[in-house]
């Protein structure tokens, strides 16, 4: 997965940046090598502003487009908010995907006369 850091009023530091890459490992290891991870880092410049970092997430995969953001008085809690709402986001994805291949499977298989293969819908 390619990750791309941006930052708005807000200077991207290695330490920051592997911060994000360290925190969305998780993600890394649900979704193929071929996505695209956008994270965009604000910080409000009004002092009235009582949660003024906010970190947004968007993730590109095939066929799909993942957004998350959240906001926190802490940018390191609002990257770890947002990829906890993201890896959600992805297992939500992964299992509708997996329910939607099996049921094609099962249809097939009972299209072909060969009646449904239990074992093999729930693996």
């Amino acid at each position: 997965m390619r990750i791309e850091v941006k930052g708005r009023n807000v200077p991207i530091t290695e330490e920051l940046r592997s911060c994000v890459e360290r925190r969305f490992r998780k993600v890394d290891a649900q979704v193929s090598e071929l996505a695209d991870l956008e994270v965009e880092l604000t910080e409000a410049t009004n002092p009235a502003v009582a949660q003024p970092f906010r970190a947004s997430a968007t993730l590109r995969l095939k066929g799909v487009t993942l957004h998350a953001h959240d906001a926190s008085g802490d940018l390191k809690h609002a990257i770890h908010l947002v990829e906890q709402e993201l890896h959600r986001q992805v297992q939500r994805h992964r299992a509708q995907r997996r329910h939607r291949r099996d049921a094609r499977r099962l249809s097939q298989a009972r299209r072909e006369g060969r009646g449904p293969d239990l074992g093999a819908a729930q693996a």
